[in-house]
Parts: C-alpha cells; sequence; structure tokens
C-alpha cells in the first residue's frame, strides 16, 4: 500500500454492533476512519468523522467515500426485516457502495457477507465452493449481494468476501438477550430436541482480526471469499448450559420435542407473534459449521475464542450494561444491538 490515503478507511453500518467494534478498533491501530450509518453511534469515537446517510443514498455515499483508500462495508438489514426493505438495504446499498467506491477510486471494498448464503447445508464442514443455496428473503439477498461485488471483482477492483457465523459480542443483543433474561432471571431454558447438534458461533473481535488481515494481505490473496467461525465448538446444549451455569441459579437446558415445537414456533411466525424466523428454526435441528481452513491459510487469521468464550463474554456484558438498556427505553427490534421482542415467547416462562 501506498500514497497519503493509505490508512484512510470508511465503516459502512459503523453504529452497528460490527461496525462500531471496527472503528474502534481501526482507529486505535492508527487508521483515520469515517463511519456510515443512519443512526448516530452509541458511542462516539474520538478522531472518527460520523456521518449520518443512508446506504442507498448515492450523493451522501459518493460523498462518503471521497479519499478513502479502502470501504468496510458492513451495513445490512436483520432477516426480521420486511422482505422488500432487506432487499433495498443489503442489494440496492451495497450497489450503491460498490459503484460509489470505483467512481471514488477506492483500491478494497471488504464486503461482510454471511454464511446464510449456503441455505441450509447438509454438507459440513461447509467450504467456500459449496454453492449458494438461500432458502429465505435474507439469505437471498445476501446472495445477491455477493453476486454484485463478484461482478465488480472481475471488473478488476479488489473484493474480499467474508462470510461470518453468527458472532457475539459487546453490543450484541439480539435473540441472545432472551437466554441470558432467562438465564439472570433464575428460569431453565428450552432447546429443540435433545440440543445435541454443533453449532458453530465465534467472537466479533475474530471478526474484526479477520476484517483488519482482508485490509493488510495483498490484493491477490485478499481478492476472494472467505468463511468465519470458532476453531472450537460444542452442542448447543453445551452453550447454552454454560449461561445457565454463570447465572448461578442451578438451572437447566430443557429439551422439548422438535417437530411439534417447530409446527408451533412456524405458526409464530406467520402470525408475527415471535422473532425466531424460519432459517433460524431448521438451523437449530442440524449440525451447522464451516471450515475456516482457508482463511487462516490465506489471511494467515486464526480465532482467539471458543464459541463458549464468545457467549459467557457476551453474557457478561449484558450482565453489566442491562441496566443501561432498560433506562435507554423499550426496544424496537431494528438492530442486533437492541434485544428483540419477544412476543408471545415471553409467556413461556411461566413454563420453564
Amino acid at each position: 500500500m501506498s500514497g497519503v490515503h493509505d490508512r484512510t478507511v470508511t465503516v459502512t453500518g459503523g453504529s452497528g454492533m460490527l461496525g462500531g467494534n471496527l472503528v474502534r478498533h481501526l482507529a486505535a491501530d492508527g487508521w483515520q476512519v469515517r463511519s456510515v450509518d443512519l443512526r448516530p453511534p452509541a458511542e462516539p469515537v474520538p478522531g472518527v468523522d460520523h456521518v449520518l446517510a443512508d446506504v442507498r443514498d448515492t450523493a451522501r455515499v459518493r460523498a462518503a467515500l471521497t479519499g478513502t483508500h479502502a470501504v468496510v462495508h458492513t451495513a445490512a438489514a436483520l432477516p426480521s426485516y420486511p422482505e422488500p426493505e432487506i432487499r433495498s438495504i443489503i442489494v440496492d446499498g451495497t450497489r450503491n457502495v460498490l459503484d460509489a467506491a470505483r467512481t471514488a477510486g477506492v483500491e478494497r471494498v471488504v464486503h461482510i457477507s454471511t454464511t446464510a448464503v449456503y441455505g441450509l447445508p447438509r454438507q459440513v464442514p461447509t467450504t467456500e465452493d459449496h454453492p449458494r443455496s438461500p432458502v429465505d428473503p435474507y439469505s437471498r439477498a445476501k446472495a445477491a449481494a455477493e453476486e454484485i461485488g463478484e461482478r465488480w471483482r472481475a471488473a478488476g477492483m479488489c473484493v474480499p468476501m467474508l462470510r461470518p457465523k453468527t458472532f457475539l459480542g459487546p453490543g450484541r443483543m439480539g435473540l441472545f438477550a432472551m437466554l441470558f433474561e432467562w438465564a439472570e432471571e433464575g428460569r431453565n431454558f428450552p432447546v429443540l430436541g435433545r440440543g445435541d447438534v454443533r453449532i458453530q458461533m465465534f467472537a466479533v473481535e475474530d471478526l474484526v482480526d479477520a476484517v483488519t488481515a482482508a485490509l493488510h494481505a495483498p490484493p491477490d490473496r485478499a481478492n476472494d471469499t472467505f468463511n468465519l467461525g470458532a476453531a472450537e465448538f460444542g452442542t448447543i446444549r453445551e452453550d447454552f448450559q454454560a449461561v445457565l451455569d454463570a447465572a448461578g441459579h442451578g438451572k437447566r437446558v430443557i429439551p422439548i420435542p422438535a417437530r411439534p415445537a417447530v409446527a408451533v414456533l412456524q405458526l409464530l411466525e406467520r402470525l408475527r407473534l415471535s422473532p425466531v424466523y424460519g432459517r433460524l428454526i431448521h438451523k437449530l435441528l442440524d449440525d451447522s459449521y464451516v471450515s475456516i481452513d482457508k482463511a487462516e491459510e490465506v489471511l494467515g487469521w486464526r480465532p482467539r475464542y471458543t464459541n463458549r468464550d464468545a457467549i459467557l463474554r457476551t453474557y457478561r456484558w449484558w450482565r453489566a450494561n442491562r441496566a443501561a438498556a432498560t433506562a435507554a427505553g423499550p426496544s424496537t427490534g431494528r438492530t442486533s444491538r437492541e434485544p428483540w421482542k419477544q412476543g408471545v415467547l415471553g409467556l413461556a416462562k411461566a413454563v420453564f
């Protein structure tokens, strides 16, 4: 890398859970950082230029990318959003960011995708050459965004694509807040079936390390697609039980019959009475993990934390920050930094 802007990076979605962690890390690492997001940051970082803009706003995005050496595109919609909004934010937003990057002469765009583009693969560990088989609006939009990135890559732009598993860490709420809340209140927690499926997650700090590796790697190595996840992980029962044990109430993970539970959850989803979306329901029924060999070998990246490390560190953060989140008012469920509305599932507390 050479030139006056070599340490200038713009992070889209910089006020989000991943974006916020990434902005803080890059600023501390000596980068000149610009954050672009519809929402102001929860904790502004000194020296960071925080720009309020929608990634679909062509003029604002082009202005934000002017003078930038690299972009990290983290902005996205959640799977719980309405389908037209998911597609607009993820597909149109990605197209707009990449078009603006090309116009601004940006050398590298690190695109944050997801292993959801594989759909519900039976082949585990899943490798990067597994076909994209999206199964819902969110995964279809993420797959379409990858196709846009691949077109720009073919046109000569360096577009590293990172496909992370679900990542946890400071700022993560979403559905995990339900597990943490039930654990803190001294309740048992249900899992579908016996809970003996292996579900790979990982720590947001490890994802930040992977982004940094993709920013620094030579273009001929970085310009590829990489799976990311923890190297060490057990079963969903073990990970959830670790949280209940940390809560100290002696509660247990309770298996519930999978088939009737899936039918109920699907009905509640259709009625918009539950935040648990279809792909997540089915993902919890089978092993779900990817090979991270390529990222380790090509980028020299290695995760530092296990699944259990990631979920327990997030639980400790949640415990320390729960009062502040409650004081902030009711959740809208619009971001992963907010606890999702439990809907009818909140009534199940009485049973457990």
